[in-house]
């Protein structure tokens, strides 16, 4: 509780003692309206001077309006301590409502502590501390442990763990060593690192994450803008509803005036709009907030609406589902040891930059077999790179090793040479291997799925939710990783315009929402096209991010479900506050009006209602259970 909170609350309680003093005072006449006015003042002059600071400026319809009219009225009909009465719960409930708007802020605010607030760069042998918006790309800096990493960059010197949990939700550290990245916002928590700046400040991880955060409550969703334009309406209403409850039955039918004068404010008093114009706003902030803290972006709550509805979720494949990066799954050696076939082709693809290749090499090198990144000696165990080597567009190389010829490729260079291949064996870029014209043997290099990827999938299915997968790849791989992960349906060899189409094909069949789910470049267009679009954050492109309505910090397509169950569990939550509030004070106000609900119950449907109706939208902030 804050130190204004704080105080509020020590004049409530000062109001209290004061209300309770003067109800237990033998008073009559002026000195007992004198009594209460004590507590009446102490209790409400703010939400007096607001009222009149309103009126002054043109605004008079609000709740501070509400307030001063049925208490102020309360007051002069002689029932001074239902008046003291109603403002004091207000009050309470204003309380009540501050604090929990507060704790809402605090936990985006929490999220605000990942920025840096400076960077250790090291210029001319020496460390210097500098703000890090002032370290260029390619700077070396330092980070040690305890402290956080300014800028996004990669371990050049050092190896240890890093707490990511701020960016990513992920709670288990995460090693890193020479050559590892390191994501602007995270914790280093054991040795030194020294690590080379892969971007500037304003394009860094912690950057982007802020600008979102900062500006997700500028983008509404439907529900919180038809409540705003409801309150707007709703409240000069019942303001001339009241007037009429006052008025008319004294003058058409000769009805007593302090009867239905009394009538009148305990209408006003239940027609308080602030149940839902606190609650529901704060449900909204309560799951952007909570989705946050489970390292789900979420640019705006209408976003949230929307993906609450997603009947279909459309996924990219590289990179999204599957890793995005090239490794061997599998060796087949025809007459010679694995080790010695991977070790040979490794040597052959030495100098090559295709990502086949380099995953082959990546392969021999792990096991010890492959040549060492200069090209000229060798790793434990292994022999040096090739002798000679000729590359032969869009086929492979061939190579002088030892005196042998050895040729590394696709099917079609074997062919064109004569030499007879088997079936490819696998989904996945098949590297042959050919010794001196005879078929040696084949690796297999496959873009990996991730690990969460079957799972996100079957999540969704039990959701009720169907997933499509959209690639450019080849039918082949794209068939096989769609058996693998149990999809609803896959499009392959398709360009970014014809992403775009398909994805047009999906939302014209779609009774729901339709959310993409992509990481690259080329899947800017759709991510904007699809009804909510969602990037992969920590690897994904700037383009996709920033084109992206949801950003998912850890690249788990798992999250994609999770994203679903929060938004689901939230616009549950504003459909309880909208129906319970409006019930309630349907209830009493046609109660009040027929003279059977006195003020005391009226205070029940503003303040009660209103801090019910907080309690509720705060639980959308717990995201333990989704």
């Amino acid at each position: 509780m804050t130190r204004r909170h704080k105080m509020t609350l020590a004049r409530i309680l000062a109001a209290f003692v004061l209300f309770a003093a003067a109800e237990l005072a033998p008073l009559e006449g002026v000195w007992k309206l004198c009594a209460f006015l004590v507590p009446y003042f102490t209790a409400g002059w703010d939400v007096l001077w607001r009222s009149a600071q309103n009126i002054a400026h043109g605004q008079v319809f609000d709740e501070n309006f509400l307030m001063s009219v049925a208490t102020v009225g309360a007051m002069a009909t002689g029932q001074y301590a239902e008046g003291v009465a109603v403002m004091l719960f207000y009050q309470v409930g204003e309380l009540f409502q501050s604090v929990a708007v507060g704790k809402s802020r605090r936990s985006i605010a929490a999220l605000m502590d990942i920025r840096p607030e400076y960077a250790n760069v090291i210029r001319d042998g020496e460390t210097l501390q500098v703000d890090p918006e002032e370290v260029a790309v390619g700077e070396t800096i330092l980070i040690r442990p305890g402290e956080r990493v300014p800028l996004d960059a990669v371990v050049i010197e050092g190896s240890g763990s890093v707490n990511t949990a701020a960016m990513t939700g992920e709670s288990v550290p995460r090693d890193v060593t020479v050559g590892d990245g390191l994501t602007s916002g995270a914790i280093n928590l054991s040795s030194v690192l020294k690590a080379r700046t892969s971007s500037a400040y304003a394009d860094s991880t912690v950057a982007r994450v802020l600008d979102l955060v900062e500006n997700s409550s500028e983008r509404k969703a439907r529900t919180e803008n038809f409540i705003t334009r409801f309150a707007r309406y709703y409240t000069p209403a019942v303001v001339f509803a009241a007037l009429g409850l006052a008025l008319i039955p004294p003058l058409a039918m000769g009805q007593p005036w302090t009867e239905w004068i009394h009538r009148a404010l305990v209408f006003l008093v239940v027609s308080c709009p602030c149940a839902l114009v606190i609650s529901v706003p704060l449900s909204f902030f309560g799951g952007i907030g909570g989705a946050s803290r489970r390292g789900i972006l979420v640019k705006g709550s209408n976003y949230l609406e929307a993906l609450s509805k997603a009947e279909t979720v459309v996924f990219d494949k590289t990179g999204t589902l599957t890793e995005g990066s090239f490794r061997v799954t599998s060796v087949r050696a025809g007459g010679m040891p694995e080790r010695e076939l991977l070790a040979l082709a490794a040597r052959a693809e030495a100098y090559s930059t295709h990502p086949v290749a380099r995953a082959v090499v990546s392969a021999a090198r792990d096991l010890g077999e492959g040549p060492d990144p200069a090209g000229g000696g060798s790793t434990e165990g292994a022999e040096g790179s090739a002798d000679s080597v000729e590359e032969l567009a869009g086929m492979g190389v061939r190579a002088q090793i030892d005196g042998r010829t050895v040729l590394a490729g696709n099917a079609r260079l074997l062919e064109s040479r004569g030499i007879q291949v088997p079936g490819d064996g696998g989904n996945g870029a098949v590297v042959h291997v050919a010794v001196d014209g005879t078929w040696a043997g084949s690796v297999l290099v496959s873009d990996a799925v991730k690990p969460d990827a079957r799972a996100a999938v079957d999540r969704l299915h039990a959701m009720g939710v169907k997933a499509v997968m959209l690639t450019g790849d080849r039918a082949a791989a794209a068939g096989a990783v769609a058996e693998e992960l149990g999809v609803d349906g896959v499009r392959s060899d398709l360009l970014p315009g014809d992403k775009v189409s398909a994805l047009e094909e999906i939302l014209a069949s779609a009774r729901g929402s339709v959310a993409f789910v992509g990481d690259g470049i080329n899947d800017a267009p759709v991510l904007t096209r699809a009804d909510v679009g969602l990037a992969m954050g920590a690897l994904g492109s700037d383009a996709a991010i920033e084109a992206a309505d949801m950003v998912l910090m850890d690249d788990r397509p798992s999250r994609v479900a999770e994203a679903i169950a929060i938004s689901r569990r939230t616009m549950t939550i504003v459909r309880e506050n909208i129906v319970f509030a409006l019930a309630v004070k349907l209830l009493i106000l046609v109660l009040g009006a027929w003279g059977l609900a006195g003020m005391w119950l009226a205070v029940f449907a503003d303040v009660g209602v209103a801090i019910l109706a907080i309690l509720n939208a705060l639980r959308a902030m717990d995201v333990s259970r989704v």
